[in-house]
């Protein structure tokens, strides 16, 4: 999500020990320059609100589900998993859903029960987290890693209290020829010549010796942009799912990974329920979450929201207005989380925003298009990604009645984001990449849980 503004400012006596520049895939060199913008799935400055912007490589993360550009992502499927039974060509009748209660979930697992997260004794449990985004971009690495160590900042989360991660990724980290770059070897010299997927297993580790949780996000296909479905032209299903796979397994009886989210904000020609093999991102949620649960079946499978559902345009992966009536049906019974994404105004000016009870009319909004699931019992609504720079008041409106709203209802999140190079956010951290935005802190601060067992 967001443009990922480049706040690197590299002094000459450690430049040696850093890999290459931050922000190479926005189509500068290898000099890191000093305050430059970034367009990482950012929105454009010249978006107006109705429609995704006009250059397809910046990506978008946080939209209005309106008038969205024509899908791109021309390649049918591929799947190498059972799509289901077919009653019509194109269409696809999904997975039956499980037949007893499914196993219990081991320890340092969770599990869901109704609208609730629990752990392995049956307690309710929140995720309150962070994303900490960077694997996705041509830097293969987490952002910030230019400025301090990798044990630094994980020590940082878990002093202000969050208790998970969310971390993006893009399907090109499981090429070796995409090394990871702007590390600064001299404060993170434990990761000098390691392949991206051995830092995600740093990270890992790192979150396992501070008792933190990992969800790891599906962000990208590539490393230039996020897409409108799971597949495009150069990242078939087949790779998407196989990818999951191998993380699986990679990751497998280690509590501390507690589940996938599938793809990040599916958009524009998504589709909810209608059967299509080629745009029905239910179906396709089944399919790539039953191919993960095959491998790793105590993972918890994290299903976003599409962006339309019939006239009806939300923001991109946020809306859920169909999943009751059209649910996911996973074969590991209680391993099933939906997700979706909300931000402010001054993302983008939705109609909510100038309506003359807001703020009060959210909770209506949010029970609409997903809050619906989490009020009936139908499953839990995990907040994956919002966002603010905090300074506007309708802004400050906005955050608290989210955050009231997911304490009300027992919801858990990740904050969007730990970052500070978010363009149209910000992030907790500051520029400096140390110090905290308090106020934006003390507002999300009020929605933590406890650490988790």
């Amino acid at each position: 999500m967001r443009a990922y503004a480049n706040q690197w400012k590299v002094a000459l006596g450690i430049s040696t020990c850093l890999l290459a520049a931050c922000g190479s895939d926005a189509g500068g060199g290898d000099d890191p320059g000093d305050g430059g913008v970034v367009l990482h799935d950012s929105l454009d400055p010249s978006f107006d609100g109705n429609s995704p912007p006009a250059d397809s490589a910046s990506g978008a993360d946080a939209k209005p589900g309106t008038d969205a550009t024509p899908s791109t992502d021309s390649a049918p499927p591929g799947s190498d998993s059972s799509p289901g039974t077919d009653s019509a060509p194109g269409v696809d009748t999904g997975t039956p859903p499980p037949t007893d209660a499914g196993p219990p979930a081991k320890s340092g697992y969770l599990r869901t029960d109704g609208a609730k997260i629990v752990d392995a004794s049956g307690s309710t449990v929140r995720l309150t987290g962070l994303s900490w985004f960077g694997m996705e971009t041509s830097n293969y690495a987490p952002h910030g890693l230019w400025s301090r160590s990798l044990g630094s900042m994980l020590d940082q989360v878990k002093s202000l209290g969050y208790n998970t991660l969310r971390i993006p990724y893009s399907n090109a980290i499981f090429d070796s020829a995409n090394v990871p770059n702007g590390i600064d070897l001299g404060k993170n010299p434990d990761l000098a010549k390691l392949s991206a997927l051995q830092i995600l297993d740093k990270i890992v580790a790192g979150a396992k010796a501070r008792g933190l949780k990992i969800i790891l996000d599906r962000h990208r296909p590539d490393a230039s942009a996020q897409s409108e479905l799971w597949y495009t032209s150069s990242c078939s299903e087949a790779k998407w799912i196989d990818d999951w796979k191998t993380l699986a397994k990679r990751y497998a009886g280690d509590p501390t990974v507690i589940g996938a989210d599938l793809h990040n904000e599916p958009h524009g020609p998504a589709t909810w329920g209608d059967g299509s093999t080629t745009t029905d991102w239910r179906l396709a949620a089944e399919r790539g979450g039953n191919a993960i649960l095959g491998v790793e079946p105590d993972w918890l499978i994290f299903v976003e929201g599409i962006e339309k559902v019939g006239s009806d345009g939300y923001w991109w992966g946020g809306n859920l207005k169909n999943a009751g009536a059209s649910p996911v049906r996973l074969s590991v019974a209680h391993r099933l989380v939906y997700s979706i994404h909300d931000y402010p105004s001054s993302v983008s000016a939705q109609s909510w925003f100038s309506d003359a009870k807001y703020p009060a009319n959210l909770a209506d909004v949010w029970d609409a298009h997903w809050g619906y699931l989490v009020r009936t019992g139908v499953a839990p609504v995990w907040i994956g990604e919002f966002g603010t720079k905090y300074a506007t008041d309708s802004d400050k409106k906005w955050l608290g009645a989210l955050v009231d709203y997911e304490v009300k209802n027992g919801l858990s999140f990740a904050f969007w984001s730990l970052n500070p190079n978010s363009g149209d956010t910000g992030g907790i951290l500051l520029d400096d990449w140390t110090s905290v935005a308090t106020d934006k802190q003390a507002a999300v601060a009020k929605g933590l849980a406890p650490m988790l067992p």
